[in-house]
């Protein structure tokens, strides 16, 4: 049995990830904030999955903070796992790296240009850990959309809270396309990652990409509530002028194509959605099914 160390524990990735698979790895956690990393000993350790990390803020955080946490400490703590034998490092990183929202889908190979403090510090970590790589140190990048899952904050708990209270939302006939992850997946990904010894970069997404109509209906079916989504015509004017990052998030798209990593990890049967007729399973969880769960709250 593989000996993890996951820092990040605590969040709702870490914590999911913690009850799937204590039958299948011994896992040991780290914090940055609560224990010290001078003291902390790797011998024996076989993989660090490293979850822990300032993540993106609304109201913007400071570069400097970006890069002591999201880099300093990644490069410290990879550092000191290579010279003491560990033998993969995965790196919990993001789709930021690539920029903001795009009309075309980001795959494993497009050249990143992000444009904020936490997309920048993101790739400077990626960049900084492939320097440390050599054939007994393999680097694992996982980049993600958004993650949803029990425990969720920010964008997605406040919609949660907003089709729970309001019947009618001005959300009808919104035709964008946003990739999300369920964080079953996510880690479903992380487990063959590990289990394969794979390097290089990875998309982690669920295998359908939701308009923002699409998701207030999922939570909406999954709340048991009925809502009624309507379209008016000044509401996205009004919100792109006094609100352009929501703007943005409810309106623009942002997609990922990940044909090459399910390809690398699963081979070509799982690689493309089935056609017509066909039910392979091609992720453990459809996006109905994560919703589901995010609100239920149920690790299966």
């Amino acid at each position: 049995m593989k000996t993890i160390l996951l820092t990040g524990a605590s969040g709702f990735v870490g914590s999911y990830f913690r009850e799937k698979y204590a039958g299948d790895y011994n896992i040991r956690t780290f914090s940055f904030l609560h224990d010290n990393l001078e003291a902390l000993h790797v011998k024996g350790v076989d993989v660090v999955f490293h979850l822990s990390a300032l993540v993106h803020q609304m109201g913007g955080a400071d570069e400097e903070e970006y890069e002591r946490v999201n880099v300093t400490q990644t490069v410290e703590l990879a550092k000191k796992a290579k010279r003491n034998g560990v033998r993969q490092f995965v790196f919990m990183s993001t789709v930021k790296v690539y920029g903001e929202e795009n009309d075309v889908p980001y795959t494993e190979m497009t050249t990143c240009k992000p444009e904020d403090a936490y997309g920048k510090s993101k790739l400077k970590a990626e960049k900084e850990l492939q320097k440390l790589e050599d054939e007994n140190f393999i680097v694992s990048i996982v980049r993600t959309p958004i993650v949803y899952g029990y425990g969720v904050k920010a964008n997605i708990k406040n919609l949660i809270s907003l089709v729970e209270k309001v019947p009618v939302l001005p959300f009808g006939k919104i035709n964008n396309k946003r990739s999300m992850v369920y964080v079953g997946n996510l880690c479903y990904i992380v487990d063959a990652v590990i289990q394969q010894q794979k390097r290089g970069v990875f998309l982690a997404a669920d295998m359908e990409a939701l308009s923002t109509t699409r998701l207030v209906e999922l939570i909406a079916d999954a709340l048991d509530k009925k809502v009624y989504l309507v379209r008016v015509p000044f509401f996205e004017s009004l919100l792109k002028l006094v609100k352009p990052s929501f703007h943005k998030r409810l309106y623009g798209s942002l997609e990922v194509d990940n044909t090459q990593t399910m390809k690398r990890l699963f081979g070509e049967a799982k690689a493309s959605l089935p056609k017509s007729g066909e039910t392979e399973v091609l992720l453990p969880f459809s996006v109905e099914e994560g919703v589901w769960l995010m609100i239920h709250g149920k690790t299966t």
